[in-house]
């Protein structure tokens, strides 16, 4: 907030908000599987997705931001840190990678590598790496035309 001065008051302006969305994409293969199930289990939870070898998808994430409009810039963002923090933490991970074989976290036993996961995962990564003043409001990952999932860094509730 800025504090302005007229005709000798105070008066209270608020910076205008933006918010700012970037799309990425990103090639990578995955598996659902949970070793402590049966075979049966596995195929009948997880479909196709349970391919022995995998199966992959061509990702689009965007990621959405929330900045304050600078007042000389014009901008709400920094869109070449914007740029780098995606290309460090998105492209360089996951990018024509085996998610499972990639990514500790999603190493066999560990997290199943949903659209829901991966975005759980992302967030921390992405919200730590953000500019000064700027917040991570929404990621939205397309695993293909037909289907997406938003995640707005919810956690779940103590207790819950």
């Amino acid at each position: 907030m800025v504090w302005t001065r007229g005709a000798a008051r105070r008066t209270l302006r608020r910076m205008p908000i933006a918010y700012l969305t970037r799309k990425i994409t990103f090639s990578a293969a995955h598996r659902y599987h949970r070793p402590e199930w049966s075979e049966e289990e596995n195929r009948r939870v997880f479909g196709a997705c349970h391919n022995p070898h995998g199966h992959g998808h061509t990702y689009t994430l965007e990621v959405t931001v929330r900045g304050q409009v600078d007042p000389v810039t014009g901008f709400s963002v920094d869109l070449g840190a914007l740029d780098a923090l995606l290309e460090r933490e998105v492209k360089r991970v996951l990018d024509h990678q085996h998610i499972n074989h990639a990514v500790p976290e999603f190493a066999y036993g560990r997290l199943v590598p949903t659209t829901e996961n991966l975005l759980v995962y992302l967030w921390p990564r992405l919200s730590a790496g953000l500019p000064e003043g700027v917040t991570l409001h929404r990621l939205r990952l397309h695993e293909d035309p037909s289907f997406y999932v938003d995640y707005f860094g919810e956690q779940p509730e103590a207790g819950v």
